[in-house]
């Protein structure tokens, strides 16, 4: 394990464990000899987030866009941070470039274009068609 992986995952375990100053501390110092760790600049978002400092997590939510234009845990965090934050239609705008960035992931990994959740795929008809009976059945609620 590299030693900036291990700084990355004492990072993490502050963050876990609600520490999020310390954690901010050692994600800034992370970024500041690796600005292009994506997931460092994602987890310092989530940090000012959790921390209530949205304003920050917003402008660190955008630095990780510029890092990955078309991850959707990007846009799926700014979409969040945005909702806290008061900004409906920013947060709109991002939660649907995360759906965009979802189909895309799907589309380059082969997947089909159908609902991932079998529940929720279009009903087919029957293999065969139905016969109607040859002969109805009496009616005797009907009079004659």
């Amino acid at each position: 394990m590299s030693a900036s992986q291990e700084r990355f995952d004492e990072a993490m375990f502050d963050f876990s464990s609600g520490d999020y100053d310390r954690a901010i501390s050692k994600l800034k110092a992370l970024l500041a000899e690796h600005p292009d760790s994506f997931d460092a600049q994602l987890a310092l978002g989530m940090a000012y987030c959790r921390k209530g400092d949205y304003q920050a997590a917003i402008a660190e939510g955008h630095k990780a866009e510029k890092l990955r234009p078309e991850e959707q845990l990007a846009h799926t965090n700014l979409s969040l941070f945005y909702m806290k934050a008061g900004n409906k239609q920013a947060a709109e705008h991002h939660g649907a470039q995360a759906r965009m960035a979802s189909w895309r992931a799907d589309l380059k990994a082969g997947k089909p274009k159908t609902a991932s959740d079998p529940g929720l795929a279009m009903a087919k008809p029957p293999a065969t068609p139905l016969k109607p009976p040859v002969k109805f059945p009496d009616m005797p609620w009907k009079k004659k």
